[in-house]
This record gives C-alpha cells, sequence and structure tokens, in this order.
C-alpha cells in the first residue's frame, strides 16, 4: 500500500538559513518554512489582502 505525502516543497533557498514554502496537496493551501540554526517555524503564505496563497491541485 503506498501513501501519497500530503505535503510537497515547491521551492528551497539556503543551508544554514533555510526558506522552504511547501503545499497542501489536500487543500491547495502553500506555506512559508523558515529555519535558522536550530530554531523554524511554519505559517501559511498570504498575499496583498492577507488570504491565504492557494495552488490549483493536480493529481
Amino acid at each position: 500500500m503506498t501513501q501519497e505525502k500530503r505535503f510537497e516543497r515547491i521551492y528551497k533557498q539556503g543551508a544554514m538559513d533555510v526558506i522552504e514554502i511547501w503545499v497542501d496537496r489536500e487543500t491547495g493551501v502553500n506555506y512559508v518554512f523558515r529555519q535558522s540554526g536550530y530554531a523554524g517555524g511554519i505559517t501559511p503564505l498570504l498575499d496583498a489582502e492577507g488570504k491565504p496563497v492557494v495552488a490549483p491541485i493536480t493529481e
């Protein structure tokens, strides 16, 4: 039984100070992940109006 991964990384920048963009494959919502050393955090990516960026869902 193969299980699809729900989140897919679509962008990565940096090695020690990392910025990544992840997409939820079920909802299409984009998230920004930021890591610096041992600290990190994730938040929804927002557009200019403060609404979450939603990518089209492709199978």
